[in-house]
């Protein structure tokens, strides 16, 4: 019986330490990254809000590794903090093409369809994270109040 206690509390250890890391991307992706790579220094350019310089690393980037589904990410998201919607909308599509569970991407996605006044298709993209993330996982719970904050505010 202890052992088999011992057990599944080991595997519980185990599912809940994969969970909290395989998050698909997002913020806490830039823990993997290799130093001084272009995505790094993209990354840290995304940090400082230098969202101009952190697309031209990105897009290079992605030229190099064009099944990166992180670096599409990032890329999506520095172009929509740029202002550029239509071409975020091509990034993040391109990340959730190459791993369609990628919870960043639907994360930052929905939050750019809010931004295009697309509550319905951010809603969309909420409920598919709630079937990715078997435990609260970041990405829902942002996205979750992106969405609270979008409907309690004037259009």
């Amino acid at each position: 019986m202890r052992i088999t206690r011992l057990a599944i509390g080991w595997a519980l250890a185990v599912f809940v330490a994969t969970a909290a890391t395989a998050d698909g991307g997002g913020a806490s992706a830039a823990r993997n990254v290799p130093r001084g790579s272009d995505l790094a220094r993209a990354i840290a350019a995304i940090e400082g809000s230098a969202y101009q310089r952190a697309i031209g690393l990105l897009e290079t980037h992605t030229r190099r590794n064009p099944t990166d589904a992180d670096g599409w990410n990032w890329l999506g998201f520095a172009r929509r903090k740029a202002g550029a919607l239509d071409a975020a909308f091509i990034a993040y599509r391109r990340a959730l093409q190459l791993d369609p569970k990628h919870r960043g991407a639907h994360e930052y996605l929905g939050e750019a369809y809010l931004q295009a006044g697309d509550l319905a298709s951010a809603e969309k993209h909420l409920a598919i994270l709630d079937q990715l993330c078997w435990l609260p996982c970041e990405q829902y719970s942002d996205l979750k109040a992106a969405i609270a904050s979008y409907r309690a505010s004037p259009h």
